[in-house]
């Protein structure tokens, strides 16, 4: 069976009306919620709930054993935690959520249509994707929920992307909404109550089979968050507080029930704690070393490196997992290491190391895992196998190390990646192709790059691996300037992606490259959406998560970009481009107003590779932002010496489009240019 990964998708859900209905007060809400609990769990104070909130209650009730869990089960969904006022639940992807939502919403509208107006009970639905900021979804997924008209259903931008062309249902753009202070606007797309009503019913498909070739769709790993709100509009509860928003009735019923209130306060804590505790437990960290060529031939070096490169994609995509990234794991090639020593340089506790020697008689691979806060070998094997069943050896190494994560026994035999299968040489120049990505940036290192997965793709014209990475070549040299054709190659590129999205719409590497191309295209908002896709699959890729940050800080929201970047910059230390992550976190201080912040960052940033020309131009900002004119105006000479192009404001402007966006030159009109004029730098 196609694996699927923990938490694919949130369901969360609570009950609307709690602080309507008591004038908006918080505290009463939660007491009225334990309240509602004692009394459930027959805990001998019944007179805590009126008769008119009991048999909503009941009703609520009734419901959920008629129609929500039968659905959630029917949608493969798993109930994660229940309250008086909610629950979450976990489903395998954004379609089945989704399509659980909206059968969900259809079955409770036709129920209601029998029922009196006064004790319908009514959801809303709002769902997001889930990355590595599970604060920020939370966030999001309550916006949406709270966009969602009763009866309806909202989403994001980037679920609407992975669910189109898969259910029948008509979503309406409601464009961006603000979330909080931290967190950029959201995309929103919604469904009303009759747009449910009347769509197509969906059914769930029966558990997929195992599926190979290229055709077959893969389960999907993607995260995703689904808020639910239960609405109860009854006039037993409006005559119980008398239509008067005063939470004095429930407040001098706890303080008649001093034991009620200790249970109360008691139960609050001990949920309170547990999330805490939850909180602040560490993530499975562990970095995977170059395994070594063993071979006497130096040609399979590429060989060994694809294995590496192999693991830590997929173990990257275990949740919860901290996975170092690959450049910063590639410093250590080629020099003797310790593993302790790497553990404590990089802040991990495992080290996945090994070595692979491929001949004639097939492939042999050692691989070792050590607990360093341990210091044990957590496990270690030796493998022995052919080319063909190589895929094999690769998704027992990922599924091993699983479990030594202490993950619980379903994610360990299902982390989200299958056996990659296809013919053995188009595999072998896919990771060729990858090889020639990896080495430092050149035209020619690119050709060979796309000559290799052009190659794979004719050897394998239905290989997903060889159509990304010959996207991401293209994409590639474009970027860098070096692409034959500025029309037909961006065209290419996007015809490889969306052959493969429309196929497997869980690569996270397609979504990236997307990413990369609307980047360049200057199209911001499509960017984002691919970014945070790329990083709901991978919440470990380094890459996308600094892209993402550099997007919502040209989109305007510096803010919402910080945190993205600082977990770059977490698993990817050593980057080669280090000095761009640190110009990334500086220029996002600078725009907020923080100039000591930013000169801190873009300080490493010009430490780290003084060769590059725009550390030494935001510098001269902050600079000058601080009134330290001698120090702004000699970075700005240095900026201009190394790209005399860049000369003025009116330059700036137009070497660089992404800082064109209204809400970005906004900013920086109140900052960075702020500062630039004081150094020196003419408007034109």
């Amino acid at each position: 069976m196609p694996a699927t990964s923990r938490l694919a998708t949130i369901l969360s859900a609570d009950v609307v009306g709690y602080s309507h209905l008591l004038g908006a007060d918080e505290k009463s809400t939660l007491i009225l919620a334990a309240a509602s609990r004692l009394a459930a769990d027959r805990s001998g104070y019944p007179g805590l709930i009126k008769a008119g909130e009991e048999g909503a209650l009941e009703r609520l009730k009734t419901i959920r054993r008629e129609m929500v869990d039968p659905k959630i089960a029917e949608h493969r969904g798993r109930i994660l935690k229940t309250a008086s006022d909610g629950m979450l639940v976990g489903f395998p992807g954004p379609v089945e959520a989704v399509r659980c939502a909206v059968e969900m919403q259809r079955a409770v509208a036709e129920r209601n249509a029998k029922v009196a107006a006064d004790r319908r009970i009514t959801f809303r639905v709002g769902v997001n994707l889930e990355g590595v900021a599970t604060a920020e979804a939370a966030n999001i997924g309550a916006r949406l929920r709270a966009l969602a008209e009763p009866g309806g259903v909202c989403v994001s931008r980037a679920v609407r992307e992975l669910i189109r062309g898969k259910l029948p249902y008509a979503f309406e753009d409601i464009g961006e909404h603000s979330v909080d202070k931290t967190t950029a606007p959201v995309h929103a797309y919604a469904m009303s109550r009759d747009g449910v009503v009347s769509s197509p019913s969906v059914a769930a498909p029966p558990p997929p089979a195992p599926v190979r070739g290229w055709m077959g769709p893969r389960s999907a790993v993607v995260a995703a968050s689904i808020a639910i709100t239960i609405g109860i509009w009854t006039v037993a509860w409006w005559s119980w507080l008398g239509g008067n928003p005063s939470t004095a009735p429930i407040q001098a019923l706890v303080e008649a029930n001093p034991q009620a209130s200790r249970a109360i306060n008691s139960a609050t804590d001990k949920v309170a704690q547990a999330q805490l505790a939850k909180a602040q437990a560490p993530s499975p960290s562990i970095i995977v070393l170059p395994f070594a060529n063993l071979s006497n031939n130096p040609d399979q070096e590429y060989f060994a490196d694809g294995i590496t490169e192999g693991l830590t994609a997929d173990l990257s995509r275990i949740p919860g997992s901290l996975v170092v990234a690959r450049n910063t794991a590639f410093s250590y090639k080629g020099n003797p290491v310790d593993a302790e020593q790497v553990a404590r340089e990089l802040d991990v506790r495992y080290v996945l190391a090994g070595g692979v020697r491929r001949d004639d008689e097939g492939v042999r691979l050692n691989a070792q895992m050590i607990d360093v806060q341990t210091g044990t070998m957590s496990w270690t094997e030796q493998f022995h196998t052919d080319r063909a069943r190589f895929a094999e050896v690769h998704k027992e190494i990922v599924v091993r190390v699983a479990q030594a994560l202490d993950l619980e026994p379903a994610e360990a035999s299902a982390v989200g990646i299958e056996p990659s299968r296809g013919d053995p040489d188009a595999r072998d120049l896919i990771m060729r192709g990858w090889a020639w990505s990896n080495r430092p940036y050149s035209a020619p290192t690119w050709l060979e790059a796309q000559h290799a997965f052009e190659q794979a793709l004719e050897i394998d014209p239905g290989s997903v691996e060889a159509r990304i990475g010959l996207a991401r070549a293209l994409a590639g040299k474009l970027a860098e300037g070096w692409g034959s054709s500025a029309q037909q190659d961006p065209m290419r590129a996007e015809r490889l992606l969306r052959e493969v999205m429309e196929r497997d719409a869980t690569r996270p590497a397609a979504h990236f490259t997307m990413g990369v191309l609307r980047r360049m295209q200057n199209r911001l908002t499509e960017a984002r959406s691919e970014f945070e896709t790329t990083i709901a699959l991978d919440p470990n890729d380094a890459r996308a998560l600094y892209h993402l940050g550099v997007t919502l800080m040209f989109l305007g929201y510096p803010e919402a970009g910080i945190p993205h970047i600082q977990n770059a910059v977490r698993r990817d230390p050593h980057d080669p481009n280090i000095a761009t992550l640190y110009w990334a976190l500086g220029t996002c201080h600078l725009l907020l107003g923080q100039a000591d912040e930013a000169i801190e960052f873009l300080a490493k940033a010009r430490a780290a590779n003084s060769r590059l020309w725009f550390p030494h131009l935001y510098l001269a900002g902050a600079f000058g932002l601080r009134d330290n004119i001698d120090e702004a105006r000699a970075a700005l000479a240095q900026s201009i010496k190394l790209n005399p192009t860049v000369s003025s404001l009116s330059r700036m402007r137009a070497y660089n489009a992404w800082i064109t966006n209204s809400d970005h030159w906004a900013l920086q009109e109140k900052t960075l240019n702020v500062g630039l004029r004081r150094a020196g730098l003419p408007d034109d």
